[in-house]
């Protein structure tokens, strides 16, 4: 009776932390919503790398390649813009899915601080990005794009699943590497890596982990 009763009480206490992990953390997150993000940055990197290659090959070649920045940049950004949009769409259908399923609020007080921790650096990030554009440094905004948003991942990982931050510290090495190695047209590859590559295997293994 008595190791009854002591593994009653240990399952008790395991039933107690995971109800209080439940209440301060978001674990509603969806493996699919990085799968689907990372197809669709794959997408948006493939138009991109498209249209920077016409541009190149009517100014011939990446000697004249500043004759185009004007216009290539504005596509670029409405390209960005729009494959964010759809990212984000995806993201959060799953996620809603996730929740009802798991039986968690998706507006609660461990989402509104996950959001905050998420929002502060990349805020911070996307005014840096657009500083940078306005003085002319367009080989940073790839760099610094993926640095912010790597430290937005380790911010919030305290309000989510740990997995995240894992995630968060490869985007930030790999936005090192993209300044280390800043050429002309290396942005689109580390970012395809980073939001594309890095997202699908991160979601089909977070998939298969929690399912």
């Amino acid at each position: 009776m008595d190791n009854f009763s002591k593994e009653e009480q240990l399952q008790q206490l395991s039933e107690i932390r995971s109800l209080m992990e439940r209440s301060s953390r978001f674990i509603s997150l969806s493996g699919l919503s990085g799968v689907s993000a990372g197809f669709t940055a794959l997408i948006g990197s493939a138009i991109a790398y498209w249209r920077i290659e016409i541009h190149t090959s009517a100014a011939g070649g990446y000697s004249r390649y500043s004759q185009y920045t004007n216009s290539l940049l504005l596509e670029l950004i409405f390209i960005a813009i729009g494959i964010l949009v759809l990212a984000l769409s995806f993201g959060a259908f799953f996620t809603l899915r996730e929740s009802k399923k798991q039986g968690q609020s998706i507006w609660d007080k461990s989402s509104q601080q996950l959001l905050g921790s998420l929002l502060i650096p990349l805020v911070t990030g996307g005014l840096f990005c657009l500083l940078l554009l306005e003085h002319g440094i367009l080989g940073m905004i790839a760099p610094a794009t993926l640095i912010f948003y790597g430290l937005a991942l380790v911010n919030a990982s305290k309000y989510t699943l740990n997995d995240i931050r894992s995630l968060g510290f490869c985007q930030i090495i790999l936005g090192l590497l993209n300044a280390k190695f800043m050429v002309v047209g290396n942005g689109i590859l580390f970012w395809t890596i980073g939001f594309g590559i890095m997202h699908i295997v991160y979601g089909i293994y977070m998939h298969y982990k929690y399912k």
